[in-house]
């Protein structure tokens, strides 16, 4: 069974950084682009960033230069490393297996590809 579960998330002050995993089990993660998307309160979900299974890597304007996604196939884990964290940044993060390549509205896959989320929160 396919299985995705986020962690890493927590209350960080602006200018912070966190990283979080999004550890895989039931399938090759090396077979699977992982992306991560995000959900705060009022807002619209934003994709911030995917990894596809050749290592091509993707990220929204809003986060490029502060985030850095990365895969260890071996731990079958992807990591974003998240810096510089604006209150903006503020969100649920969840991670999702669209397939071998990236694409977008990773909230639109099956709930089956998709973890359940942890929580960031930016604030002084």
């Amino acid at each position: 069974q396919l299985r995705l579960v986020e962690s890493g998330g927590g209350l960080v002050q602006p200018g912070g950084s966190l990283r979080l995993s999004c550890a895989a089990s039931g399938f090759t993660l090396a077979d699977y682009a992982i992306g991560w998307f995000r959900q705060a309160p009022g807002k619209e979900r934003e994709g911030v960033s995917c990894i596809s299974s050749s290592e091509n890597t993707y990220y929204a304007d809003s986060v490029k230069g502060r985030f850095t996604i990365s895969r260890d196939n071996a731990k079958n884990t992807v990591y974003l490393q998240m810096n510089s964290l604006k209150p903006e940044d503020t969100a649920v993060y969840f991670c999702a297996a669209p397939g071998p390549s990236c694409r977008k509205r990773l909230w639109t896959i099956d709930t089956g590809y998709r973890g359940q989320g942890t929580q960031v929160t930016v604030s002084s």
